[in-house]
């Protein structure tokens, strides 16, 4: 049974099956081939096994007439596509045929029919057909890049066009029954999976004398590099370099040129740039980028031409990023420098003689592009002699100036703005490597001047609108930024020549000054740009004072000014984002560079409360700024003067500048795993500063000029800095400690001394390493201080428990204290309540006030003299008829206060007593006369 019947037989089943369904909504549907489409030769019955093994035979006389006549049938039934069952019988025809081509050339129409019906759609009868012959297909679709290798011009183009038609094939207008077309990204993915991009890269190696074919060939590539599997595949068969050192071959219509940029760049997009890199790092593609850059540059003037250039350039500079690549030895390094400079700086070289640039987009792009390359080229220090030759330094100074209106030039305001905050930001990297031609180029005068113009108010402001001029639209925030980043990297050289003639030439007041004015400017906008711009400021400046007293004099105390002004920022900006902790970076730095060192500086600096106000941030706690506030303590602390305001600083709840030190020690050590207890005293006196680090790292011998373990530990924390500070304190008198304060001060004051103990460790550790055998007296001597400083630690350690024990009995008796005093207030509430139940017995019950008034007459018959002594006034003390039984004493009638004393009955009682002072002096006394009898309304 051939291929199709068996499929037809197929078809019949399915269908007798369909129609046996229980479901009374099912509708069967039977594809039946009608006698008209039978006619047209939808899908004949063949017998493709008989196919193969006739094509297999060959020693008959009239074999390749009934070969070709078969093939011929075969493709004349496949006309509308080749269902993917078929595929691999179909493909092994193919095969078959294309081994008879050398022999029997009459073999490459069949053969070239065939793969034309490749093109067309694939066909599925079922759903899961495409997972089912997913080998087949990928097996199947590889076979067409094998075919390649086939001498036949006719044969590899038709190959060719069938995988372009996977991108762009029509569907057959007829519709065959019983089947459907597979999806269109079907055979591009089998041909991913059958690794047909690898075989086609192979095979330009074939095609290299053949225009044709190899156009052909390329646009084949171009469609399958828009994979990253394919990619992936093309790379691996080398297909950059083999494809960029043909790139300047005869082409006269121009496709080969296009085709190759379209793959170079598709594949640096989609697969590992730096293969493709390597793959073009060498002196045959880099001379093949040359010619064609040349020719189009010279030469070109279409709209095409020109956007090709650009695209040769831009992977050229993605070339030129390879150390390794020969960008000088094949000469294209000069000749991009001379394509850069030449309408700047006029040059007699014939390349360049009567070129001009137009302003149109492409003439633009291309002249921001040379700017850049000449960034990546300068990286290599070979290259240094080329830029001088080239006089890029005075072609890219030309830019660094006030942009001239009346001058008719040949950019637009907007292009000119863009290539000048480029050429500054190209200064900024070529520069530094030139520096005698940047100074004999009066480089210096001109940013100066430039930087001038940037801070004077006029009329001109900027469209800001590219990469390098954002943020600056409406004004000249993006000329001064990129004109101060040059003027930093100039000055970071630490060139005395470069230095001095800019200190020379007022450069420290003018920046102070542009300081100042950005600083009054407050548009939330530019907020990161001039916070920017002010921060290269003061690096500027740290780096011309830091080795120059002359400088920081100069400095003074204007500068100081502007110090303290960003030291007063609102802490809460420093988490904005917006750039203050840089900011704040920068203004430490210039304390260390511009104040410390300058007397009358620092005491100006002392005078404005600036101590107070380093401490305010180091008490923010913040690590990233400790360790250089607590590096600019230790120097400060030089100054006598500078103690007093350190010990007279408060933070918030009246926290002292010792107790903060101690504090951030405490933490630090937290952070570093060293071993305290619940107390923080000390747990290993052998080891007291031992960090989790230190544990960790085995002691191995070291050379003597190499730091060790113990050495290295001084300079990666901030605790050497935090004993420097309180050591210059005096470790003494220092106010507002806590006990817990004084335990870990003991460690602090014997920190050096732990410190040289840890390393006498180190070196006893060594010597065992070693095996080395000391002589008697150095090894006493090596025992005796390993002994003397454990005996240090066990020292702390004690006074650390005497404080501990001494504090806890503090806390015990001030407890006690505490207890007495609430003991007593219980006592006094006891004895009022006690006092008031009496009282309210007495006035409630009459019993108990005629007994308490007998207690009370006994009390005071008892008081008496037994005996009345002789000429004794006697005298009543008590009140007739009162009924009450307390203590009366005695009793006045004051009608009404004077109104002499308070201003009358209506006077403020405040206001009056204000006014005694002035009246004469306290209340006066009211002489009252005593009562021998009380009067009916008298007070009780």
């Amino acid at each position: 049974m051939s291929t199709v019947e068996a499929m037809a037989t197929a078809d019949a089943a399915e269908a007798g099956g369909r129609t046996k369904s229980s479901s009374p909504r099912t509708i069967p549907v039977i594809g039946v081939v009608t006698p008209h489409e039978d006619m047209q030769g939808v899908f004949k019955p063949m017998d493709l096994n008989r196919i193969i093994k006739l094509l297999e035979e060959n020693d008959k006389d009239d074999l390749e007439e009934k070969q070709l006549n078969s093939v011929m049938k075969m493709v004349h039934c496949y006309q509308n596509g080749f269902p993917l069952r078929d595929l691999a019988q179909v493909f092994k025809i193919l095969g078959l045929c294309a081994e008879k081509i050398e022999k029997q050339p009459c073999f490459v129409e069949p053969a070239s029919d065939l793969i034309k019906l490749c093109g067309l759609p694939f066909l599925k009868k079922k759903v899961s057909d495409e997972i089912t012959y997913t080998e087949d297909t990928a097996n199947s679709l590889a076979l067409l890049g094998e075919l390649m290798k086939i001498p036949s011009s006719k044969l590899r183009i038709q190959i060719c066009k069938c995988i372009v038609d996977f991108y762009h094939a029509e569907p057959p207008k007829k519709h065959i029954p019983g089947y459907q077309q597979v999806s269109s990204s079907y055979k591009v993915k089998m041909a991913e999976v059958g690794g047909l991009a690898e075989a086609m890269v192979q095979s330009v190696l074939l095609i290299e004398n053949q225009l044709v074919e190899k156009l052909w060939v390329l646009k084949v590539l171009q469609h399958l590099s828009t994979s990253e599997a394919n990619c992936t595949l093309m790379v691996k068969a080398q297909a950059a370099g083999r494809i960029c050192a043909h790139l300047n071959d005869p082409d006269p219509s121009g496709q080969l040129l296009f085709r190759s940029s379209e793959i170079l760049w598709n594949l640096l997009e989609k697969s590992s740039k730096d293969e493709i890199i390597q793959q073009l790092s060498n002196l045959e593609c880099l001379l093949a980028l040359k010619e064609v850059f040349k020719n189009l540059f010279m030469r070109g003037h279409s709209h095409y031409d020109r956007q090709l250039r650009n695209d040769i350039l831009v992977i050229t500079t993605i070339i030129a990023q390879n150390p390794g690549a020969p960008m000088i030895e094949c000469g294209f390094t000069r000749d991009l420098i001379l394509f850069a400079t030449f309408s700047e700086v006029k040059s007699q070289n014939p390349l360049v003689k009567g070129l001009k640039l137009s302003n149109s987009y492409e003439d633009f792009e291309l002249k921001k592009l040379l700017f850049n390359i000449i960034v990546i080229l300068c990286k290599d220090l070979t290259t240094v002699q080329l830029l001088i030759d080239g006089k890029v330094i005075l072609a890219l100074l030309t830019y660094v100036k006030k942009p001239e209106r009346l001058k008719i030039i040949e950019w637009s305001a907007a292009q000119y703005e863009e290539l000048q905050l480029h050429a500054i930001a190209t200064l900024s990297s070529v520069a530094p490597l030139l520096i005698e031609e940047y100074m004999s180029c009066q480089g210096n005068a001109r940013i100066l001047a430039f930087l001038e113009w940037c801070d004077h108010e006029d009329s001109f402001f900027i469209h800001g609108n590219s990469f390098h001029g954002t943020g600056g639209r409406g004004n000249k925030f993006a000329q001064m930024r990129y004109t101060l980043r040059l003027l930093r990297a100039m000055v970071y050289l630490e060139d005395e020549t470069v230095n001095t003639d800019l200190c020379e030439r007022g450069v420290i007041h003018q920046l102070i000054g542009i300081f100042k004015n950005m600083a009054s400017k407050h548009d939330e906008k530019e907020e990161a740009i001039a916070l920017e711009i002010q921060s290269d400021t003061l690096l500027i400046l740290s780096g011309l004072c830091e080795h120059y007293i002359q400088w920081k004099e100069m400095f003074g105390t204007e500068g100081v000014d502007i110090i303290l002004h960003v030291m007063k920022t609102d802490p809460k900006k420093l988490q904005s984002g917006l750039g203050y902790n840089v900011l704040l970076f920068s203004t430490l730095d210039s304390i260390w560079c511009c104040i410390l060192g300058c007397y009358t500086s620092e005491d100006y600096f002392l005078e404005k409360e600036g101590i107070f106000l380093l401490l305010d941030i180091l008490a923010l706690n913040q690590k990233k700024f400790c360790n250089l506030i607590l590096g600019i303590m230790v120097e400060f602390c030089d100054n006598p003067k500078t103690s007093a305001h350190v010990n007279a600083w408060r933070g918030k709840k009246d926290l002292t500048a010792a107790s903060l030190l101690i504090k951030l020690w405490r933490k630090e050590e937290k952070e570093l795993g060293v071993k305290r207890d619940k107390n923080g005293m000390i747990v290993d006196t052998k080891k007291p500063l031992f960090t989790s680090f230190q544990e960790e790292q085995k002691i191995m011998p070291l050379p003597a000029n190499c730091p060790s373990i113990a050495v290295m530990d001084v300079a990666e924390n901030i605790r050497a800095k935090i004993y420097a500070v309180l050591g210059k304190l005096d470790f003494e008198n220092l106010p507002g400690l806590s006990a817990e304060d004084f335990v870990t001060l003991c460690i602090i004051h014997r920190y050096l001394d732990f410190k040289i103990g840890e390393i006498w460790n180190e070196v006893c550790e060594e010597i065992k390493l070693e095996k080395l055998k000391l002589v008697t007296s150095d090894k006493l001597s090596l025992e005796s201080i390993t002994a003397a400083t454990e005996n240090i630690g066990k020292m702390v350690a004690s006074l650390q428990s005497e404080m501990i024990e001494s504090q806890a009995r503090q806390d015990v008796q001030n407890e006690q204290r505490v207890y007495a005093k609430i003991q007593a207030t219980h006592k006094q509430r006891e004895l009022a309540n006690k006092s008031w139940q009496n009282f309210l017995a007495r006035t409630s019950n009459a019993k108990t006030l005629k007994k308490a008034k007998r207690l009370q007459e006994k009390a005071i018959e008892s008081s008496k003299y037994s005996e009345r002594p002789q000429n004794a006034i006697f005298h009543q003390t008590v009140i007739k008829g009162l009924n009450t039984t307390v203590p009366s004493g005695r009793v006045v009638t004051v009608e009404s206060t004077p109104a002499r004393l308070l201003g009358g009955p209506l006077a403020d009682t405040d206001i009056a007593l204000k006014k005694l002072p002035i009246r004469g002096g306290a209340l006066q006394r009211v002489k009252a006369k005593p009562l021998s009898e009380p009067k009916k309304n008298a007070p009780m």
